[in-house]
């Protein structure tokens, strides 16, 4: 083979060579649509696992709620008859003044004590189960959550401020087992002169006021 024969041959080799080297290759636009729906898979498994975790959690905290509540009032129906019991006791003792407890028979000062230990014991022991006692005082702001107005009268007390506390009321946690059962204020009566304010009335208005009949 002559030499130009061969100068020839590696021309067209290298030619090709170069147009192979120089040819592009198309795009496949599927290739970037196959991962647009996998980044959109991608994001939904996301948010789903996002929401499953989520409504894991709420069930948990919600689960937690109410095994708390069912432990805290499960005692509720027994504690609201135990109340009688309390108070006939508060009764019991209500009607025994200074005078009266001293001039007791020394058999009978022992009784009395029973039963007032018997109400204190009473009483610590509904507290530890959750059951607090509401015991308001006269001048005391009127509360609907936890006072019933049973009547109103005019007293010395502001209007509208409770007046005298006929029956006291419980609760157990945060809710009411029995509202203290009052008598509110309506104001001093017509005609009444008003009474001078007492030292600790400056303090706390409408405090230490007795009850008109």
């Amino acid at each position: 083979m002559s030499e130009d024969n061969k100068t020839g041959q590696a021309g067209e080799m290298q030619n090709e060579a170069d147009e192979a080297l120089n040819e592009t290759a198309p795009v496949d636009e599927t290739a970037d649509d196959g991962v647009d729906v996998l980044q959109a898979q991608l994001d939904d498994l996301r948010d789903r696992l996002l929401r499953a975790v989520a409504d894991a959690e709420n069930t948990r905290k919600r689960a937690a709620r109410e095994v708390k509540e069912t432990r805290e009032y499960a005692v509720t129906g027994f504690a609201r008859d135990m109340l009688d019991i309390a108070d006939n006791l508060e009764r019991a003792l209500g009607l025994l003044d200074d005078g009266a407890r001293n001039s007791l028979p020394d058999a009978v000062k022992p009784l009395v004590e029973g039963v007032e230990m018997t109400q204190r014991r009473l009483q610590s022991t509904l507290e530890r189960h959750g059951v607090k006692r509401v015991a308001p005082e006269p001048g005391d702001a009127l509360d609907p959550n936890l006072h019933q107005a049973a009547a109103q009268i005019p007293a010395d007390q502001p209007k509208g401020r409770i007046a005298h506390v006929m029956q006291p009321g419980y609760v157990i946690g945060e809710r009411t087992l029995r509202a203290a059962m009052v008598v509110v204020s309506a104001g001093p009566a017509e005609g009444a002169a008003p009474s001078a304010p007492k030292p600790q009335d400056t303090a706390r208005p409408g405090s230490g006021l007795d009850v008109e009949a």
